[in-house]
């Protein structure tokens, strides 16, 4: 009967469920969907084929061009390295791993400005990396690779943070049972570990993927943002708002409004995937 009690006290620490529910429903209006329906309202005001002639527009799809695929291979690189990253966190043991494993936030706290004066500044002509890469032909600033490298950099911990736990949670018994039956190491890798991580995995990049669309302050000091060639989708809606162009810059963003929220979709989906593939294996 205690332990009872102490569980219905446990769930009720907040006050009551209305005044719970109302009170996050009413901040999330605020802070998310009514900044959402605006940006939706005014993007139908054009209509289908005024939304149409300006995302379709040469110097729009030129941009859209360069952040989708910068994106994605930002993405790529996260994929490899956000994996690496976790499983190096979670089944090592070094001097220096709780340094590590915070150092991986960082992106989250850094101002996105900040990040992309930074990587300016060390993959410039005169930069650390910057001038032994171009010494060897390799040009990063204004390029895209440099957008991509300034992409990678803000969506890095979605992969690492939304992998690691489910490592974390493996059971080795599944692995020592592999190990006993003479799998090999790679293949215990291979047939055990990674499909129970694969969920998550995905629904990381996914998020990542998501994130780098929509990245601004990193990009515009390192991709030079040059019409056609390393000029950005969100560059792009902002150098329209600066022409009091609110219909065109409406539009735009109203198109990386809904990749995002397809992206975000699928990942909803992954993780519930995740999910019912956890409970399954129980």
């Amino acid at each position: 009967m205690t332990v009872a009690v102490a569980r219905v006290r446990a769930k009720r620490v907040l006050p009551g469920f209305t005044l719970s529910l109302g009170t996050t429903l009413v901040y999330l209006a605020v802070i998310v969907l009514i900044p959402v329906v605006a940006l939706v309202l005014k993007g139908a005001e054009i209509g289908p084929a005024g939304f149409w002639a300006i995302i379709s527009s040469p110097r729009a799809l030129a941009a859209f061009r360069v952040t989708f695929t910068a994106a994605a291979i930002a993405t790529l690189i996260n994929a490899l390295y956000g994996l690496l990253m976790a499983w190096v966190l979670v089944r090592y043991d070094f001097p220096g791993k709780r340094i590590l494993d915070a150092l991986m936030d960082i992106p989250f706290a850094l101002p996105t400005a900040v990040a992309g004066l930074s990587l300016t500044a060390l993959y410039g002509p005169t930069g650390w990396f910057g001038a032994t890469l171009e010494a060897g032909g390799v040009k990063v600033v204004y390029t895209l690779a440099g957008i991509a490298l300034a992409m990678a950099f803000t969506s890095i911990p979605f992969v690492v943070r939304t992998v690691q736990p489910v490592l974390e949670d493996l059971d080795p018994a599944m692995e020592q049972a592999a190990l006993t039956l003479g799998a090999k190491p790679f293949t215990i890798f291979r047939r055990v570990i990674f499909p129970s991580i694969l969920p998550a995995w995905l629904a990381g990049c996914t998020i990542a993927l998501a994130r780098s669309l929509g990245e601004f302050g990193a990009v515009v000091f390192i991709a030079g943002n040059l019409p056609f060639n390393t000029e950005i989708a969100a560059l792009l809606a902002f150098i329209r708002l600066e022409e009091y162009d609110y219909t065109g810059a409406s539009a735009i963003a109203l198109a990386l409004l809904l990749a995002a929220l397809v992206l975000l979709a699928v990942s909803n989906l992954l993780q519930s995937w995740a999910m019912r593939h956890k409970g399954a294996a129980r």
